[in-house]
């Protein structure tokens, strides 16, 4: 079913040259294997095609975890840097006026 469709069915590069292609052999439980054959035929591509994109969308989850936690550390950052700089341009502003 799933064994006979063309490989690089959903190209997950940009670009003219495709990189460099590792093969990698795995065992899965009866169970998985099925819930990967669906996922193939639901995204008509093959069982190589669908655990890239399955990796590809962990890969892309964790970065963005990364990136969360990037922001929410500057957030601070910016925040401690603003409580700092406060007084001195309130100084400014009330002088100002």
């Amino acid at each position: 079913m799933i064994d006979n469709m063309n490989t690089g069915m959903i190209p997950l590069y940009r670009g003219d040259v495709m990189p460099k292609v590792a093969k990698v052999t795995i065992s899965l439980p009866d169970e998985l294997a099925k819930f990967l054959d669906e996922c193939a035929k639901r995204w008509t591509t093959n069982r190589s095609g669908a655990v890239q994109r399955l990796i590809q969308r962990q890969k892309e989850e964790e970065i963005a975890e990364l990136m969360a936690e990037g922001y929410q550390a500057m957030a601070e950052e910016n925040r401690c840097e603003a409580q700092e700089s406060f007084p001195a341009q309130a100084e400014v502003v009330l002088r100002d006026l």
